[in-house]
């Protein structure tokens, strides 16, 4: 009888128990106005704690192709590719360059700004206004950095980017023609003549938009008269020499009156390679002669010329290394 009690009594106390625990689970529940449910069951968070940085960047002239080289006294600008990379990525609130190594003004903070801009063959996102050189300057190679700051304030720079600095002026240093027609010793389509400098030329300062690659362009050979032949470049059109000076040809029996090469026809071709720019010949205007005999070329360079710095081109005579011979 006791037994049957006690079982009574145990199932008492449980249905109790669980009454109590369920009540207690209601009355949590209602202490909230509403519930929600996540899905996935998870919670993420990506804030930006990655400062924006510059891929490529580079100093370079304020005028002509070829960048990364300036002179004392001369200007500059500071160019940039750069990116935010947080993720997500909250944007790019400012850049600025240390450029105290090489800065009139010894600036440590030059704002660069944002845009599209393009130098050397080389797109950029950032730029920075026209800057001008110490001077005097050392010739050498110069460091600066950049700093980052991005929209969600995360600062970073970047050190160790170079340029250099060049004051010497370039030079002629060589003139020669080469045989590519049929008859060595008179001007033909094929025939060459190359011009050496000291150092490479700013390709932008023989023709405006050149980038050294090559070119259509018309050479002209002028009879001298009484005087030795000469020969100039000039533009595709014919319109106006560049500044490749005048060869006097040491001779005068290479044209029997003035010619063009490139006039009309296969246009000549000027191509630039490291310290050398090079002409092809193109269609001849009339038929040119046959020198008689050997002789030595000499070159006046132009003055409008300039190297990779701007540093303009001497205009001394440059004579043709080698023995005495015909050209072309």
């Amino acid at each position: 009888m006791w037994s049957g009690r006690k079982s009574a009594v145990i199932v008492s106390v449980v249905a109790a128990l669980a009454f109590l625990a369920w009540a207690g689970i209601g009355s949590t529940l209602g202490a909230f106005s509403a519930t929600t449910a996540n899905g996935g069951n998870s919670f993420s968070a990506a804030p930006d704690f990655v400062a924006c940085t510059a891929g490529t960047t580079v100093v370079a002239k304020t005028s002509g192709y070829v960048p990364s080289f300036i002179k004392q006294g001369g200007t500059y600008y500071v160019y940039a590719n750069v990116t935010d990379t947080g993720n997500p990525a909250s944007g790019i609130a400012s850049v600025t360059a240390n450029v105290s190594t090489i800065d009139s003004a010894g600036a440590t903070t030059v704002t660069l700004a944002s845009g599209s801009f393009s130098v050397g063959g080389v797109s950029y996102n950032y730029k920075s206004a026209s800057r001008t050189v110490k001077n005097p300057l050392a010739a050498g190679g110069y460091t600066y950095s950049l700093t980052c700051t991005d929209n969600a304030a995360n600062t970073g720079t970047q050190s160790g980017f170079s340029v250099t600095v060049d004051n010497t002026s370039p030079a002629g240093s060589d003139v020669q023609t080469a045989n590519g027609g049929s008859i060595p010793g008179r001007p033909e389509q094929g025939d060459t003549v190359t011009f050496t400098f000291t150092e490479q030329i700013d390709p932008d300062s023989i023709l405006s938009g050149w980038t050294g690659a090559s070119t259509n362009v018309v050479v002209r050979i002028n009879d001298g008269g009484g005087a030795n032949d000469s020969l100039q470049v000039w533009n595709a059109s014919n319109g106006s020499q560049l500044p490749l000076g005048q060869v006097d040809l040491g001779r005068k029996d290479y044209v029997g009156g003035n010619r063009t090469f490139g006039a009309s026809g296969t246009a000549s071709a000027m191509v630039q390679g490291g310290a050398t720019i090079t002409i092809t010949l193109g269609t001849a205007s009339g038929a040119g002669t046959t020198a008689g005999g050997n002789g030595t070329m000499s070159w006046t360079p132009s003055n409008s010329a300039y190297d990779r710095a701007r540093n303009a081109c001497s205009t001394a005579v440059a004579t043709e290394s080698g023995g005495a011979d015909p050209e072309f």
